[in-house]
């Protein structure tokens, strides 16, 4: 019964989670002959945290203030991911999510499965530790289930990554580290006992580990339960430069022995930490981890575990593997990776696509002719910058270096209604289509120190004449078709334009990619109006096309 129980649950999330599979033009790990390269995932998905459901593996990450959030990839080697949903698809309370706060929001979460349902945990550093699970899928939304409504385990401010353990004996029980910021203490880690269903504590918090100044920022803790011992895995020494701890003890409540299993040593990978271990059907273990990129976010690796010191020790005894060979499986898998390009063609917006803010429908929706339509937004005269706004239609950037080309037309009833492609982060620019009387303007709009309230600057590339005229008397409109581009390499970002998808020139000065709060740097497209009194002016996305 247990094993039919599981094969119905698999099967059900394959079957109803997973799109049609990509392949990458411009990152896929797998070398096609056993082995495979770090990292398997040249994206942020920062504070990875992984669990196994039989031969399948499903991940989780931060998305902090990103809309939909807690985005679920699933995996059947470790290596080949896709996005197959979100398990969040707005923020609370409204009020506050409505608008964007950076760097806010879903914090570190942690994925289990237990009792026939998968559980996601995680902390908002200014509300509590919250929780959503849900049991053996069921059709619904095209195959991207549903998620519990979200449930206040702990409310509280400063408690952050949070993870459960379920024990042999039924208890449940849960760790968090702390965030300076709001509890105005951290580097060290708490547990206490929650309720054997996981929604409410029913203990104290009791102090486990201390990193003090040896293992200081000690943050990201994950609860494991291996040959009689409780099992905190966990980084320390900061993102950019710090290690990975693994403790060990008789107790949950410790005392907790510790040893540095993985750390940068000869490598070139700077601060290889905080992941999931995983152990898989065929006996290996395997722990994922995050390194930072800069611009790019936290981009995933995976790395060997060998436990034959007793002690789980990552990669090359410590040290980080770029390559390896792939996990065992009982057949290949074939090469997905993370969806990237978009034709609009099904009536749903591609997974790989978040907001700034919690969705709103006027912010835009799939038309009926195989387009994405995005309307303006109105903004206030003593708008500023990008940054404040929340309509941004943004993804990830999945490689170093890459092309984006989207073919769009741009609708507009005003002066100032404007839309183009942009990359966004602290600081961003922008190649858009702005209406100037009878006519149009192809800007670049780029703003430095975004983050710091500084306002953006506009540059003319060119003024175009409307391709199409709306003939309405009482709502006229305007219509640009255009190519826009946006090629990355190493960070530096170029844009160009096309009439024809042929010829394309440059429009404007080469462009630094900047992370965002806690996040990297995102791409995708924006609709905006300054003061405007009219109906909203729209961009149609027929199309965006990631190429080398």
């Amino acid at each position: 019964m247990i094993k039919f129980k599981y094969f119905c649950l698999v099967l059900a999330l394959n079957t109803l989670w997973v799109d049609a599979q990509y392949k990458s033009e411009v990152w896929s790990p797998d070398n096609g002959d056993g082995t495979y390269m770090n990292p398997v995932l040249y994206a942020d998905y920062s504070d990875p945290d992984v669990c196994a459901v039989g031969e399948d593996y499903y991940l989780s990450a931060s998305s902090f203030n990103c809309v939909p959030g807690l985005p679920i990839l699933h995996s059947r080697d470790l290596v080949n991911w896709e996005i197959v949903g979100h398990a969040l698809q707005e923020l609370d309370p409204k009020e506050v999510f409505d608008r964007p706060q950076h760097g806010k929001g879903v914090w570190a979460p942690s994925i289990r499965y237990h009792n026939d349902s998968l559980y996601i945990y995680w902390g908002n550093p200014d509300q509590g530790i919250f929780m959503v699970k849900r049991p053996t899928p069921n059709p619904s939304h095209e195959g991207r289930g549903e998620w519990s409504e979200p449930i206040c385990v702990i409310a509280g401010k400063g408690m952050i990554d949070p993870c459960p353990l379920w024990d042999e004996d039924g208890h449940c029980y849960l760790v968090n580290a702390w965030a300076n910021s709001r509890a105005g203490f951290n580097s060290v880690l708490s547990v206490r006992e929650l309720s054997a269903d996981g929604t409410r504590v029913i203990g104290r918090p009791r102090i486990v580990f201390d990193g003090g100044q040896e293992n200081h920022t000690t943050e990201g803790p994950k609860f494991y339960k291996r040959d009689g011992y409780y099992w905190i895995m966990c980084p320390a020494g900061g993102v950019a430069m710090g290690w990975q701890l693994a403790m060990r003890s008789k107790s949950p409540y410790g005392p907790y022995e510790w040893k540095r299993v993985m750390w940068q040593g000869k490598t070139d990978v700077n601060g290889p930490h905080q992941g999931a271990w995983v152990h898989t059907a065929f006996g290996e273990d395997w722990f994922l981890h995050f390194n930072d990129k800069g611009a790019y976010g936290r981009v995933v690796y995976l790395q060997p575990v060998d436990w034959s010191s007793g002690w789980p020790m990552m990669g090359n005894n410590g040290e980080p593997y770029t390559k390896y060979r792939k996990p065992l499986t009982h057949s290949p898998s074939p090469i997905t990776n993370p969806q990237e390009s978009d034709e609009f063609n099904n009536g749903l917006l591609g997974l790989q696509w978040q907001w700034h803010a919690n969705y709103h429908q006027f912010y835009g929706q799939p038309t009926a002719d195989g387009t994405y339509r995005l309307y303006t937004m109105d903004l206030l005269t003593e708008y500023k910058s990008l940054w404040d706004v929340p309509n941004l239609l943004l993804q990830k950037p999945t490689a170093p270096c890459f092309t984006v080309t989207t073919k769009v037309r741009f609708a507009a009833k005003e002066d100032g209604q404007y839309g183009g492609l942009v990359m966004m982060g602290r600081d961003y620019s922008a190649l858009v289509i702005c209406r100037d009387g009878d006519a149009f303007q192809l800007r670049r709009h780029t703003c430095m120190s975004a983050d710091e309230g500084q306002s953006e600057e506009q540059q003319t590339i060119i003024t175009s004449q409307p391709t199409d005229r709306d003939t309405i008397p009482y709502s006229p409109a305007i219509y640009l078709d255009l190519y826009l581009r946006l090629s990355v390499r190493d960070g530096i970002a170029n844009f160009s334009y096309s009439s024809d998808n042929k010829h394309f020139k440059a429009a404007g000065e080469p462009f630094k990619m900047r992370e965002g709060k806690w996040i990297g740097a995102k791409f995708g497209f924006v609709a905006e109006c300054i003061d405007c009194k009219a109906s909203r002016g729209w961009l149609d996305i027929d199309w965006v096309r990631i190429t080398k």
